[in-house]
């Protein structure tokens, strides 16, 4: 049976033999017997007393009408907990009065058994009824009615192992209550605020049965650790709580948790988490506070009230960013510098890829253990071998396995029997075979997430660590580069080969390449992450074919770019990728190259020279002509250069004199030399004496072109960077100039978030995609009418008044001033200008209501129109458009008739900063107009920004505006000036930005 808010109880316990008076304050219901906040008589503590499951609560209802007397029983074990003061109002519940006060402890780590329940109190006719607290039955089948909730994701824990965060489902029963039960006391009680382990099971029963809780697990190894809920209080806010076994705190579980319920929440409409915390639980605060969410707090009575934005914001990203960094760092250590190695695949005669790469390992001098995996051999080409991995004493941690496509799975599992932490597959015949390699990868994929095992391939050349405490070349090139600071990565084996041929050669020093073939697991974006802080790698270099996952690779490469060069290729790009690909570098700080050959000689230039500290270069050269065909290509490129002609016959002295002249000038930033083979003068001797000058300006770069047969040693010329061709030294000065001034710029946030905007302008876009206005996808077009309720939250709508009829038209053109123009406003915009619907340069009232008249002749109907001033200026054109590989970009360009003529376009990734913008804006052909071109007024900049910025906004926040067109846009010296507006809206999935944290899996 059940009290009542209101009754007065009489616990009696046994084992003291004693009755204590309280008066029932709030009851707590959830799944089983109910707790009870009560007020003790004789103490007046309040707390929450927790009847245990068989308690029998008698009823004699023998009191007066201000209070029912209950007589209930209870026996040893009977659990109470302090609570705050209830005699101020909480957050959460109804009290009679009307007070919302808070269900207490429904909480991260301080919360009662529920967190927040069914809401709903017995029924008098119920009372005596016992339910049930067993989970339901175990179904396949996620919880009937509940919210959608996206998919399992695999996460990187911060020792760097792999776990999956998933919604959970009906047969989560038996895990849940085993996840409960293997928490101890301290933290079930910081919890709860009670160690009983009924708080938990009664929790359990209430998720599993609750379809508007938002409930997320961690699963590590097979078995639930991690539990975390959202429910809801009230209109987009809910409370949140999380549990995590005790064995897996300190693993970054709970602000994985938290991310991905965040995630949730958003998808489910929900802006705003609440949480008590109990103060002394500082685990879980830090959690809380750390995450990177906008959070405020109070404190009352040792309960830590906190509220926290779910929004996805900068902070947020960069928090969440920064703890996968740490955790790839520690998860592809064994990878990237493994202590032991063991080879699967290696024949006995030496043929094949296995035995190439167990000879390359072996003539590396690798430092570590190494060893063969045969089944019947002792040794193999020298190297002691065992039967399978697990008779290794220890595992190792790398494992090279080259087996035919079909057997690698098979070596797969025996390797996580063993425990190995990574794996190299350079196995070929995999996805490029079709449906069933496609599903081998799947398989590998599945066990590597599974095991915790990081696998690089398949079907690639393998992993290089020329650091002399490693040596490790595990690879079948049989190309080694010098050791240095530089690491690669390639998706193709062959271009992985050219690159360290291309190193070799030029004498750029490589420390770690990674040929990541078909990229089943280990990406592109995870070494970026790995290689951030590691103070071995000073650059990165990046030949890709296909981007996993763009906006995460925007973040991730930012990161780097802002601490150490990186430098990319990209294979296989089209038109419009090539757009995305040329925005995406310029805001991430990347150095973009056109091949292969440009990116290893700019990785020269950034290893052997300081980056220059501007784009002005002096040419000395003892050939006047190269020297001009030299600044013609520095011209071509931006570079300001100076041509100092020394003579043919100039000595090696001259050449010496005349380069420390020009490095001492202010007016120098970078000296390039060309010297040409002459019998009149030693150019060889004049090349052997440009380190020491080097040396006496070491805040220069200082570049050696050789020309005409001149033969030099580039390791003799030690602080001097040579190079093949002019063009070529120029284009490597070049990219360390641009990535210089990127570098300078100053650091700013992205634009502020603003979360109950974008869920106005998600709701906006959801109703005019059902609404009278909606058309199909590829005709739905929206003119700025139809489509304001959106594009106004963003002051993205155009310039004018809209007026209905004649007489209003006037009234709007009046107040306007003229001279207007006058256009229909409304759903046929884009057929007004064929119709005739547009009249310009109207520059009286008679002249106004003539158009409209006209108007309405063409319409058979009054016509509903804009009126606009006429604006002068620069016209520029802003758009959306979405591409299959980048998703959204806000494109930028020159607007108008010449728009084509122009060929002047650039893009930029929403969101993106106002330095981001300044950039793009800047780099236009048509940018000297809008500074003010031969004396004409410049346009105003700075509002020019500020509109691409909430363009940017606009498109982050709203996924399905598929595109914009706002063209033109006339930017003045007084603003910008919005003359047409169109939107089109199709609410298609959007790709993967990476968040929450989650591992990448290829589709």
């Amino acid at each position: 049976m059940y009290a009542f808010k209101g009754d007065r109880i009489y616990v009696r316990d046994d084992a003291a033999e004693t009755m204590r008076e309280a008066e029932v304050i709030e009851v707590e219901h959830v799944a089983g017997h109910p707790p009870y906040w009560v007020r003790w008589a004789d103490t007046d503590e309040l707390e929450l007393w927790f009847p245990e499951a068989d308690v029998v609560i008698e009823l004699d209802r023998c009191g007066s009408a201000e209070a029912d007397v209950v007589i209930a029983t209870s026996y040893p074990g009977s659990r109470s907990r302090s609570a705050p003061d209830m005699a101020t109002p909480r957050r959460g519940s109804r009290s009679r009065t009307g007070n919302r006060r808070p269900r207490a402890g429904r909480t991260v780590g301080a919360s009662d058994p529920r967190a927040i329940g069914t809401g709903v109190a017995p029924r008098p006719e119920e009372e005596g009824q016992q339910e049930d607290v067993t989970p339901p039955a175990p179904s396949e089948h996620p919880r009937e009615g509940g919210p959608v909730t996206r998919q399992r994701a695999d996460v990187l824990l911060s020792d760097g192992t792999v776990a999956s965060i998933r919604p959970v489902t009906a047969d989560d029963g038996p895990g849940l209550i085993a996840l409960h039960d293997h928490v101890g006391p301290e933290n079930t009680r910081l919890r709860f605020f009670s160690a009983s382990r009924v708080a938990g099971h009664q929790y359990v029963a209430h998720v599993l049965a609750s379809p508007e809780t938002l409930a997320l697990v961690a699963v590590r190894r097979g078995e639930l650790v991690g539990l975390a809920t959202a429910e809801p209080v009230e209109a987009g806010t809910a409370e949140i709580a999380f549990i995590v076994v005790d064995e897996c705190h300190g693993l970054g579980i709970g602000g994985l948790l938290l991310e991905h319920l965040a995630a949730a929440g958003r998808d489910w409409g929900i802006s705003r988490f609440v949480a008590e915390v109990l103060g002394e639980n500082v685990a879980m605060l830090e959690v809380l506070r750390h995450a990177g969410f906008a959070v405020t707090q109070s404190t009352e009575a040792g309960c830590v009230h906190v509220e926290m934005d779910t929004t996805a914001s900068y902070d947020a990203l960069r928090a969440a960013d920064e703890r996968e960094c740490l955790a790839e760092a520690r998860s592809l250590a064994p990878l990237l510098r493994p202590t032991s190695v063991a080879v699967v695949g290696a024949r006995r005669d030496g043929t094949g890829v296995g035995a190439a790469v167990l000879r390359s390992i072996v003539a590396g001098g690798f430092t570590g253990s190494l060893h063969a995996v045969h089944r019947v051999a002792e040794s193999v080409l020298g190297v002691p071998a065992v039967r399978r991995l697990v008779d290794l004493e220890t595992p190792p941690d790398l494992v090279v396995v080259a087996v035919p496509a079909t057997q690698v799975l098979t070596v797969l599992r025996g390797a996580a029997r063993a425990g190995c932490p990574s794996a190299v597959v350079v196995s070929a015949g995999f996805a490029e075979r079709g449906a069933e390699g496609v599903r081998m990868q799947q398989a590998i994929l599945d066990l590597a997430r599974a095991s915790s095992m990081r696998v690089v391939g398949p079907n690639c050349l393998g992993v290089q660590n020329t650091h002399p405490a490693v040596r490790l070349d595990a690879t079948f090139s049989g190309l080694v580069p010098p050791a240095g600071g530089l690491a690669l990565a390639s998706q193709s084996g062959g271009v992985g080969i050219v690159l360290a041929d291309l190193a070799r050669r030029l004498g750029v020093g490589v420390g770690m390449l990674v040929s990541l073939g078909d990229k089943v697991d280990v990406s592109g974006n995870d070494l970026l992450a790995a290689w951030r802080d590691d103070p071995h790698v000073t650059a990165a270099a990046l030949y890709l074919e296909s981007f996993g996952n763009a906006f995460k690779f925007a973040r991730v490469a930012r990161e780097f770019s802002e601490r150490k060069p990186l430098l990319a290729v990209v294979g296989g790009r089209s038109a419009t990728p090539r757009l995305g690909v040329r925005a995406l570098f310029a805001q991430a700080g990347v150095i973009g190259c056109d091949s292969v050959e440009e990116m290893a000689e700019c990785a020269l230039l950034l290893g052997k020279q300081p980056r220059p500290a501007g784009r002005r270069v002096a040419l000395l050269t003892n050939a006047g002509g190269m020297g001009v065909l030299a600044a013609d290509a520095a011209d071509a490129i931006g570079l300001a250069a100076e041509v100092v002609n020394a003579g043919a016959a100039a000595s090696p002295q001259t050449i010496e004199s005349l380069a420390d002249e020009l490095l001492a000038s202010t007016h120098v930033d970078a000296l390039v030399v060309l010297l040409v083979a002459s019998a009149l003068g030693d150019a060889a001797a004049a090349a052997r004496l440009l380190p020491e000058v080097r040396r006496r300006y070491p805040d220069k770069p200082v570049l050696l072109v050789p020309l005409g047969g001149l033969d030099v040693d580039p390791v003799e010329l030690t602080g001097v960077a040579t190079f093949r061709s002019a063009a070529a030294a120029l284009r490597a000065l070049e990219h360390a100039a641009w990535y210089d001034e990127w570098r300078r710029e100053p650091r700013d946030d992205e634009p502020l978030d603003d979360p109950g905007r974008a869920f106005r302008a998600r709701a906006a876009a959801r109703d005019l995609a059902a609404g009278p206005a909606a058309l199909p996808p590829e005709e739905g077009w929206l003119d700025a009418l139809t489509a304001r309720s959106l594009l106004s939250e963003y002051g993205l709508g155009p310039e004018g008044l809209i007026a209905a009829g004649s007489e209003a038209a006037v009234a709007a053109a009046d107040e306007l001033g003229y001279p207007v123009v006058v256009k229909l406003a409304g759903p046929a915009v884009g057929e007004r200008t064929e119709r005739g619907l547009v009249r310009v340069g109207l520059t009286g009232s008679a002249e106004v209501a003539g158009a409209v008249a006209a108007f309405e002749d063409v319409l058979g109907a009054q016509a509903e129109v804009l009126v606009q001033p006429v604006v002068r200026g620069t016209e520029i054109a802003l758009g959306v458009v979405r591409d299959p590989r980048f998703g959204p970009l806000v494109t930028l360009g020159a607007g108008g008739v010449a728009a084509d003529l122009w060929e002047d376009r650039v893009a930029l990734v929403p969101p993106f900063s106002r330095r981001d913008a300044a950039r793009a804006i800047r780099s236009l052909k048509v940018w000297p107009l809008l500074q003010g071109f031969r004396g004409a007024p410049g346009g105003d900049v700075g509002a020019l920004e500020d509109l691409l910025v909430r363009l940017g906004r606009l498109t982050d926040d709203v996924p399905a505006l598929a595109e914009a067109d706002l063209d033109p846009v006339v930017v003045g010296p007084d603003g910008c000036h919005l003359v047409d507006v169109k939107v089109r809206l199709d609410d298609r999935p959007v790709l993967d930005a990476g968040v929450p944290r989650r591992l990448r899996r290829p589709e």
